[in-house]
């Protein structure tokens, strides 16, 4: 299959900060600024590499703030006094913004737009005067490996090191951890579920991570949003709560009220006892869409599917303090959602006639304990994997190795093999 870039346009670059600086560390930055004014502009490679193995991903990210801040303002002085000016105006807009003074945010989003314009008409565009290869999103790389270079007039892009390595950095650990609880899950779906443990803004750029690394689903649209797509989840703690801690009553609310093509997944383990929530849930399910007592268990499997009116399957996320009702004391490993309740919940769901019921299981899991249930034989139907994948950390690195056309690198370092990179046009 031929291998696609995203479009630049999806990444929501914020150009007038990253050209100005903001995100810069300032060494970096006084790079180009030294450079300018000594008049002094060679032409470099810079490789980029890694020191362990990775899935690479926020290739194309990088490309899209090489597309939009290569370049320089022709007048500094007056690009930072209109900097400053636009930052104001924004600061002015993100407090009228929540206000119902409508005329007073049309006439600062009027002033934000022409102070962006004076600015845009300072920037000099110097993207056709770089050389760029990479690999693609997605693709795994060895330690060292050079996975992009830049080559070209390095006053236009020295600064934006900082901004490059770190747009790199995140999603590849990102999607170096997924692959491994992927890889170790055997064909089972993954579902990323760790946006409740970082900062919102990361959300988009983590979720397309893990699924370049092979994520099935994900839990917010943000998580989704550079595939145009949306969030998934099950049925949460806080719902039942609500319902005064009815598992059965919040489940039946969330299939009366949301959409048909959601498939309902029911967390299970309120009261400590999954089996037991999960067959008083099914339960509840009949007598609901069947109008009958729900005694009789050898229908309850109508209730078991996709869609409306349908529980497609139910989520195990026993604390890793408590022992649930159906595990027999032994020690701490019968603590959690441990192997023994989910063989258990199978058993006794399959004796029910529920055998497409699906167990959905999370709480601590990362890819050395899925990699333990898989070789157990646990009967785990999908894995919901959280804050795990945010421990591994990958260091990116970018050296400039080549200057004017001869090797020049420090000690230890080199040009690397760059046969795999494709250059982007």
């Amino acid at each position: 299959m031929q291998k696609t870039r995203l479009n630049p346009n999806v990444f929501k670059v914020p150009i007038d900060k990253i050209r100005a600086g903001y995100y810069s560390d300032k060494y970096f930055l006084r790079v180009s600024e030294i450079l300018r004014k000594e008049q002094y502009n060679p032409r470099v490679l810079y490789q980029f590499f890694v020191r362990k193995p990775a899935i690479v991903v926020g290739l194309d990210e990088a490309l899209a703030i090489l597309k939009y801040c290569t370049g320089y303002y022709r007048d500094e002085d007056q690009s930072n006094a209109l900097y400053r000016e636009l930052r104001e105006v924004q600061y002015q807009l993100y407090a009228a913004s929540p206000s119902n003074d409508e005329e007073k945010v049309v006439r600062l989003a009027a002033n934000r737009t022409k102070v962006r314009r004076q600015l845009n008409e300072l920037w000099v565009d110097c993207r056709d005067q770089i050389q760029v290869k990479a690999l693609y999103d997605g693709d795994t790389v060895v330690p060292w490996e050079p996975f992009m270079t830049i080559e070209g007039p390095q006053q236009y892009f020295a600064y934006l090191e900082t901004v490059l390595l770190g747009v790199i950095a995140r999603p590849t650990a990102i999607a170096t951890a997924t692959a491994k609880v992927v890889n170790a899950a055997r064909g089972k779906p993954i579902l990323f579920f760790p946006a409740r443990f970082d900062h919102f803004w990361v959300q988009a750029t983590d979720g397309y991570a893990a699924m370049k690394a092979g994520a099935f689903g994900v839990s917010t649209d943000a998580n989704a949003d550079y595939w145009g797509s949306e969030g998934s989840g099950t049925i949460p703690h806080a719902l039942i709560g609500a319902y005064h801690g009815s598992t059965s009553a919040a489940c039946l609310a969330f299939d009366r009220q949301i959409d048909a093509t959601v498939n309902r997944i029911a967390l299970v383990d309120w009261d400590n006892d999954c089996i037991g929530t999960t067959l008083e849930l099914v339960k509840a399910y009949y007598k609901e869409y069947y109008g009958e007592h729900g005694e009789d268990s050898a229908h309850w499997h109508k209730v078991i599917g996709s869609g409306k009116n349908k529980l497609w399957g139910v989520r195990f996320d026993t604390s890793g303090t408590l022992r649930d009702k159906s595990v027999v004391p032994q020690d701490r490993w019968s603590l959690g959602v441990c192997p023994e309740l989910v063989y258990r919940a199978r058993e006794t769901f399959d004796r029910y006639g529920l055998q497409k019921l699906q167990i959905i299981v999370s709480g601590g899991f990362d890819a050395e304990r899925i990699e333990m249930y898989e070789n157990l034989a646990v009967p785990v139907d999908v894995y919901g994997v959280g804050s795990s994948l945010f421990k591994e950390k990958i260091d990116v690195t970018a050296d400039v190795v080549i200057v004017e056309g001869t090797p020049c690198a420090k000690v230890g370092r080199q040009a690397g093999n760059f046969d795999r990179l494709s250059e982007v046009k």
